[in-house]
């Protein structure tokens, strides 16, 4: 458990004893977003279990369903304090990767192994439950005496577990804590670290985002591989209040003819803000500050579609035939039914999207990651992304949110007028594969 500072290489591991463990609360309070851990577990079968996750041996096999340099590796190093890429064009070889490591060596870089091995997709799915926000994941193969990165900080919480080998990390103090831009520093700007250590299998390390450091395999010792699994990325309270912020004005300017009135005339050409315009808003602010304190609804407009769309399905041993094939009993109206895959589901309220801006009126949208694909997760832009889902009418709030917060629930105790709304409901979420009859 880093805690205090060790003079540079003095080639002794700094402060306390690490913990072999720790309960969540206390790394919670104590840990996230504040500063590093280190969890020493010196157990043979878990040092056996985190080497399975991935290996060197690994990339023949990845590398023979076509690999692309770029996309799915990179090939680097880092050369006076500057990371030098050193990829190919097209496809990756193995042999050529294993030249690379073994004659320039070079890092190898394996961006978001998840896509391909099911461990580390049944690892980040749980994770993914956990945070409610994505998890990625790179793979770092690096040859003895070479390092691939210079120092640098990242916009995502950070948790490295060590695979293969061995490596010497060095973290120093933040210049940006929680940081939310990637950034290389500057050695002379960095000062001497004030953790520094030696990851072998089975270790785990955190650090929060903004965090400075470096990593590098000593010579001597054979390749070191760890993964790093990242989380958090554009998940603050700021973007949460980007989010809510729309929809909070779109709601109070149908009630507030203040809200509705226009600018004053050539306000947008103004260089800089007029003071009308400036105590305008600061009113608005309060409006807007005392309308949030009495809602018990918060409009998302982005992050919750967007976690849901972009995230992994559920972890599947088989062929994923129970994400995509309703199964079970067909339901009715004397059915008793109960939410399945209730982490992967969001439930929210949001304007129309199908009518004009003048005729919006609000329902309730339901997205789910059942049939996302795992092979694009974290992958960005590649491929247009589908989101899966469901529309219903803001009167069906009520019996949606009976069924979210009852372990089970008969159809006939939902909230809705009808019978015939009422089965047409469970039968809408079951055909996605939502809930089941018990």
């Amino acid at each position: 458990m880093p805690k205090k500072a060790k003079p540079a290489g003095s080639g002794k591991e700094e402060g306390p004893v690490p913990c072999k463990q720790m309960k969540t609360e206390t790394f919670f309070k104590e840990f996230w977003e504040q500063k590093p851990l280190l969890i020493r577990r010196d157990d043979p079968a878990l040092a056996t279990y985190y080497g399975s996750l991935f290996k060197l041996t690994d990339l023949k096999s990845l590398c023979s369903r076509g690999m692309y340099y770029g996309r799915d590796v990179n090939v680097c190093r880092c050369v006076s304090g500057k990371k030098k890429v050193l990829n190919k064009d097209g496809k990756a070889h193995f042999l050529q990767l294993r030249k690379d490591l073994d004659q320039k060596r070079a890092t190898i870089q394996f961006h978001q192994p998840q896509r391909f091995k099911d461990e580390l997709w049944r690892i980040q799915e749980k994770l993914e439950c956990y945070f409610g926000s994505l998890v990625g994941s790179n793979v770092y193969i690096t040859p003895a005496g070479s390092q691939g990165l210079p120092p640098h900080y990242d916009d995502v919480e950070v948790f490295i577990l060590q695979l293969e080998g061995e490596k010497h990390w060095r973290l120093y103090h933040p210049t940006v804590p929680l940081a939310r831009e990637y950034s290389v520093e500057a050695e002379e700007r960095i000062g001497r670290p004030v953790h520094e250590f030696m990851l072998k299998p089975g270790d785990l390390l955190y650090f929060p985002r903004g965090t400075i450091h470096q990593a590098d395999t000593p010579a001597g010792l054979a390749h070191s591989t760890h993964v790093t699994i990242s989380t958090y990325q554009n998940n603050s309270w700021g973007d949460f209040l980007l989010d809510t912020i729309s929809g909070l004005v779109f709601d109070t300017a149908k009630e507030d003819v203040e809200l509705r009135a226009g600018i004053p005339r050539q306000l947008l050409l103004q260089v800089e803000s007029t003071t009308v315009a400036t105590r305008r808003l600061s009113g608005f602010l309060r409006t807007l500050a005392d309308r949030l304190e009495g809602t018990k609804e918060l409009l998302s407009s982005d992050m919750k579609k967007d976690f849901i769309m972009h995230r992994l399905p559920p972890y599947s041993a088989g062929d994923g035939a129970e994400l995509s094939t309703p199964g079970g009993k067909l339901p009715r109206l004397d059915s008793v039914v109960r939410l399945q895959f209730k982490d992967h589901i969001v439930l929210t309220v949001l304007p129309d999207q199908d009518q004009s801006d003048e005729a919006q009126e609000k329902m309730v949208y339901i997205y789910h990651s059942l049939k996302n694909r795992r092979e694009t997760h974290m992958m960005g832009n590649e491929e247009e992304t589908e989101s899966h889902g469901l529309r219903f009418p803001l009167s069906h709030l009520d019996a949606l949110k009976q069924i979210w917060n009852s372990s089970t629930i008969s159809v006939k105790d939902l909230k809705l007028t009808t019978d015939e709304e009422r089965e047409s409901l469970v039968l809408s979420l079951w055909t996605e594969c939502l809930i089941q009859v018990v």
